[in-house]
């Protein structure tokens, strides 16, 4: 991608979470102070039809853990977050990428499609992963310690009887996360733990994401997506499934699309952002994950928080007020 479509004048990058960095109350402190926040969580009530703020903000913990409603959380709470910074700090990004969920967050942050419809297509894409795989049949494990190169040699093996696993997230140089049958995913983990200084830890999720077994939620964001306009984006989104920089808004349906059953290739992303000239990123939404894979990936790109009011003061002390 030529460095012509991105703005010359900052080098730094917008970054959104996925699923996994929710909690109950996350985004309150930015709703409590700022109007900003106010409006983005009322817009998602509206456009979900439902006291979405109340679940966010009050919980219980289990009902937000619901794929169906973390997502629209996760993603609500990273708009919120994007639009009180963009009030009030003078920066704009050279480049955005997210983390799985978070490539739809980063996409509305651009112009690709509007807010209504990103928060819709959060929840009709959590619905629809929800729904694909039977509560059982599916698993997940983080391998930690193993190069991504070996694991997938080691879901190869492991799929075996018609049971399938694949890597799912490639998070860092020794960090994999794979996803499919919960028998072939044990075979995985055991695999690991036979592995000098690998390890593997079982992820307590809902579904296998990011894996074959989602091709019904794939083919149900297919169908949404059909009927979105999708507009020119102000600035490029790296997408999970290429990890390259994409600029042409024709392109987006079949990235998300492709998303939803690849694996999501966050190590690859964050070095093509630094190879695309980013040497700061803004980690938008609540929580530290992505920061702190970044720091794993390569500390040469320093990453600021941004989910709570005292992130806000120092990003005006570190970029200028707007």
């Amino acid at each position: 991608m030529s460095d012509t479509v991105m703005n010359e004048n900052t080098t730094t990058a917008f970054m959104f979470p996925g699923q996994g960095s929710q909690a109950v109350g996350m985004g309150k402190a930015l709703y409590d102070q700022f109007e900003e926040a106010r409006q983005t969580f009322a817009e998602a009530d509206a456009a979900l039809g439902e006291n979405f703020t109340k679940l966010v903000f009050e919980g219980p913990e289990e009902e937000l853990a619901m794929t169906a409603n973390t997502q629209p959380a996760v993603f609500t709470t990273s708009m919120a977050a994007l639009r009180v910074l963009r009030a009030r700090v003078d920066v704009e990004p050279r480049l955005c990428l997210g983390h799985s969920l978070g490539e739809i967050t980063a996409l509305v942050s651009v112009g690709n499609f509007n807010f209504r419809n990103g928060v819709r297509l959060a929840r009709l894409r959590g619905q629809s992963m929800q729904k694909a795989v039977p509560a059982g049949i599916g698993g997940m494990a983080a391998i930690m310690g193993i190069d991504p190169e070996a694991v997938d040699a080691m879901c190869t093996k492991a799929s075996i009887d018609g049971e399938a696993v694949q890597p799912a997230n490639i998070n860092g140089p020794s960090q994999v996360v794979v996803a499919g049958h919960a028998a072939a995913v044990e075979r995985v983990a055991d695999m690991a733990h036979d592995i000098e200084g690998g390890r593997a830890v079982t992820l307590k999720v809902s579904a296998p994401f990011h894996c074959q077994l989602m091709q019904p939620a794939a083919e149900a964001l297919d169908e949404m997506l059909g009927i979105l306009d999708f507009h020119a984006m102000s600035a490029p989104v790296i997408s999970n499934v290429e990890a390259d920089a994409n600029f042409d808004r024709e392109r987006v349906r079949g990235l998300l699309v492709r998303q939803v059953t690849s694996r999501v290739r966050w190590d690859a992303s964050v070095r093509k952002a630094i190879e695309l000239g980013c040497t700061t990123a803004v980690e938008l939404g609540h929580g530290k994950v992505l920061r702190g894979l970044c720091r794993r990936i390569d500390r040469s790109l320093k990453v600021h928080s941004c989910g709570e009011p005292k992130d806000i003061a120092k990003l005006i002390e570190i970029f200028g007020e707007q």
